[in-house]
Order: C-alpha cells, then structure tokens, then sequence
C-alpha cells in the first residue's frame, strides 16, 4: 500500500538515532529519544490560497529534515513506522 499525503502535508522516515555518546558510552533502548531529524518520502501538492492559487511545496522527497520534537501523527505504512505532518512543522532542510 502506498501512501500520499494531500494537500501541505508529508510523509517522513525518522533518521536512526546514536547508539553510542561521543565518550563512548552505549545508550539503551529505553533512554533514547526519538530524533527529530528525518527524510521526506513523499509529498502532497501544496496548499491553495483563498483564490484558489496552488502555493508550492518548498521540501521535496529525499530532502533531509529537522522538525519539533512533538511534530506529526506516527502512521504504519507496509509495517514501517512513519510521521505525517504538515509543511509548517517543518524548521529546516538539512544540507
């Protein structure tokens, strides 16, 4: 099943966080917090001004995120744990 967000909306994969601290040190499971980084998979058209005007998406599929840490709604598309959100919850695109 394939998965396409409407209007401002998209669909990201979390990036996988550190398993180590930089002294070396192995964080467990239960104390790591989900990264707020991530790669969009897909994206709606964009949004439409009162006049019906299409406002163009400024990320793209493949652009690496940074989004607030209680951004999106987690969905399950074919067994993967992915974000929905809305473009404005976007911060920036990583370079």
């Amino acid at each position: 099943m394939a998965l396409k967000p409407l209007h401002d909306r998209v669909l990201v994969r979390r990036t996988e966080s550190e398993e180590k601290t930089a002294g070396g040190l192995i964080i467990p499971e239960s104390a790591k917090e989900k990264p707020s980084e991530g790669v969009v998979v897909s994206t709606g058209e964009g949004a439409r001004k009162d006049s019906g005007e299409l406002i163009a998406m400024a990320v793209s599929a493949g652009d690496k995120i940074l989004f607030g840490k209680w951004s999106g709604t987690e969905v399950t598309v074919d067994g993967e744990e992915l974000l929905m959100m809305k473009e404005s919850d976007i911060m920036g695109i990583i370079e």
